[in-house]
């Protein structure tokens, strides 16, 4: 029975872990250890539609909490400076795979040069606006949307709610870890028997989340997981991140993703910074020639508040073993191009915590593994995606590009290429070549190879009357937009209303 749990690692994945342990099983005991030596590394400041879900719907936490103390700025989707098209929009709404009435086809089919939005959401990002309006002039917060968040301050609010719920919380760093046979799932394998910590005291538990990053203290140092890489399919292993105070500038509510020489650039808006991040392949480039690029093209950058982080995408080959979880990066990791770091540890929580409830704290070898097979496919499912972006990517025409149109793996994404080329942005199989499970669904394949402008064997050219229904329905859309909430004014309307300062 376990009824003791102790979290190792103070970041977002300790606290999402176990706030939701606690949250659903308050009998447990939750205790989280926390170096005071490791800092926030700072990348995936942004999020998808599933970490609000998470927090409001999962966690039942005050919108009005979260908002005055995290102070997240609002994200409709991804603005795409990728392949040939000057850009294109991937929201969190279904727009792609949409059948408008009086067109035969579904949307990707009608999405031309002429046309950058394919739907309402598409066509306010385009007008950097947010929201639509309540009658009372509130913004609308039902639009599907994520939150653009800085790390020190979402963790400020998640250690704050941690003690809230009766969390216990010590700085402490550890020294040793103690393995051995245990029999917590109800097979007997290899575990962890007691932490030892710098003072030398022992700290045991019947169940330990591994939540120590990159270091994966225990499933990789003491347990020896093996690590799956997914180099064959993501080229990137580092980042140089930057950014400056913001000025005048709008506050756009979306994430940018910019083709970049030896990779991409990320741009994510805060109330009051803007933070920028090249992610790049050091077999391709140094550190200092893509600092010297990232600096090039953001002026405005100061050159000596840029730093580099280095990283492997890939994932351990379980992430449960005996009396060990693994949240977060010490499970795996992906370059953050879809920001799915947040959501990866919320999908792992919601399971865990879930997991616990469903068994009263006895869970058994057969839910263990299904767990480790869920969550392998959903870091799985990640790679697929992403591999996607880079196959397609005809932007540029640089050493990097070249390898990664000639050399990308696309794994488990292939059939669903071979689909789109055969029978291009056809919504037939939704729901049956991609599974509901996959957190990008039917939408984010279409989004990215319709954006992408991958052909497709059976393009044909839609009827006038058609092309004609489908210019004025986007120009519609985008005459709504106009009269949206931007960024700035939706602050302003929870800074009047009490939800923020």
């Amino acid at each position: 029975m376990i009824k003791n749990v102790v979290v190792l690692g103070g970041g977002s994945a300790g606290f999402m872990a176990a706030i939701s342990l606690k949250t659903k099983a308050p009998n447990l005991t939750v205790r989280v250890l926390r170096s005071p030596d490791i800092g926030v590394i700072g990348v995936g400041e942004d999020t998808t539609i599933a970490f609000p879900r998470f927090l409001f719907e999962y966690l039942k936490v005050a919108k009005r909490d979260f908002y005055a103390m995290a102070e997240p700025t609002w994200k409709l989707g991804i603005r795409f400076q990728w392949g040939p098209r000057r850009d294109f929009y991937y929201t969190f709404a279904k727009e792609y795979e949409t059948e408008w009435p009086g067109l035969s086809r579904p949307t990707g089919f009608y999405h031309d040069h002429e046309t950058q939005w394919v739907g309402p959401y598409s066509a306010m990002m385009a007008q950097d606006k947010a929201f639509a309006r309540n009658r009372d002039g509130s913004p609308n917060l039902n639009t599907p949307h994520a939150f653009h968040l800085e790390n020190l301050k979402l963790i400020a609010w998640l250690d704050s709610h941690a003690k809230k719920l009766g969390i216990e919380i010590e700085d402490a760093n550890v020294t040793g870890v103690e393995t051995g046979p245990v029999t917590t799932t109800g097979r007997e394998e290899r575990g962890v028997h007691a932490l030892v910590l710098a003072d030398g005291r022992r700290v045991q538990a019947d169940l330990f989340v591994d939540a120590s990053g990159f270091r994966s203290e225990l499933l990789g140092r003491a347990l020896e997981v093996p690590y799956v890489s997914f180099e064959r399919s993501l080229f990137t292993d580092r980042a140089v991140i930057g950014g400056w105070e913001r000025t005048d500038e709008v506050i756009k509510p979306y994430t940018i993703a910019e083709t970049m020489d030896s990779g991409w650039a990320w741009q994510i808006e805060h109330a009051h910074f803007i933070n920028r991040g090249y992610v790049y392949s050091s077999a391709h480039c140094d550190d200092e020639t893509a600092r010297a690029e990232l600096l090039r093209k953001n002026p405005k950058i100061p050159a000596d508040r840029t730093r580099v982080v280095k990283y492997r995408s890939g994932r351990r080959a379980r992430n449960w073993v005996g009396n060990v979880v693994g949240v977060g990066n010490a499970v795996g990791f992906v370059e953050p191009l879809e920001a799915t770091a947040l959501a990866v540890i919320a999908l792992e929580c919601v399971m865990l915590a879930d997991s616990m409830v469903e068994t009263g704290g006895n869970p058994g070898p057969l839910l263990v593994d299904v767990y480790n097979e869920h969550n392998t496919r959903a870091w799985d499912d990640i790679r697929d995606f992403l591999a996607v972006h880079y196959a397609f990517n005809t932007r540029l025409d640089t050493p990097y590009w070249r390898d990664c149109r000639d050399k990308t793996d696309l794994a488990g994404a292939a059939r669903i290429v071979d689909w789109f080329k055969e029978n291009g942005p056809s919504t037939l199989v939704k729901g049956i070549l991609i599974p509901e499970s996959n957190s990008f669904g039917f939408e984010g394949y279409l989004a990215m190879l319709v954006g992408q402008r991958v052909q497709y064997n059976r393009e044909r050219k839609p009827p006038a009357k058609e092309m004609q229904l489908w210019h004025e329905r986007t120009a519609a859309f985008a005459a709504e937009a106009k009269g949206a909430m931007n960024v700035f004014d939706g602050l302003r309307a929870l800074r009047m209303a009490g939800w923020i300062k």
